[in-house]
């Protein structure tokens, strides 16, 4: 095995490299592509640098080790809160938005059309087709007042 160290030289890290970054095209995984890169770096430095065959699969070990936590930096997903900040608390959007009384508020107990869907809403007694206001939301109870 060191016979093709040494007489390979500095392109094995290359040409390893690049077949590791061709497997990963073949088998996409991401992973053989960090591999791939870390024997591409050890390549160029050998290139720059005389390092004896051993100090480079130690760099090689250190490079790939390295880029374990850079991928599952740049692998983990964002979390976007703006872009949807009422996930799973849909009704939370509801409040403070102003609709139309389907039917009216009766002994405290009416509906509104959101969208197609008919809320149960409860507030003071108010006749159908008014305009009211969400003012509070307890789990898929709107409570309303004239908006």
């Amino acid at each position: 095995m060191t016979d093709m160290f040494v007489s390979l030289g500095n392109w094995n890290w290359l040409i390893f490299g690049f077949i590791l970054m061709a497997l990963e095209v073949v088998a996409p995984g991401v992973f053989l592509f960090w591999l791939g890169l870390a024997a591409l770096l050890v390549g160029l430095i050998s290139f720059v640098t005389v390092i004896s065959w051993q100090i480079q699969l130690v760099m090689f070990a250190v490079f790939a080790a390295a880029a374990v936590p850079v991928w599952r930096r740049l692998a983990r997903p964002k979390p976007d809160a703006s872009a949807s900040p009422f996930l799973n608390k849909r009704t939370k959007a509801l409040l403070g938005r102003e609709f139309t009384l389907e039917k009216p508020i009766i002994d405290g107990s009416g509906t509104v059309r959101i969208g197609d869907t008919v809320w149960r809403v409860a507030g003071p007694d108010t006749p159908a087709g008014t305009r009211v206001k969400v003012v509070q939301v307890d789990g898929a109870n709107l409570t309303v007042a004239a908006a």
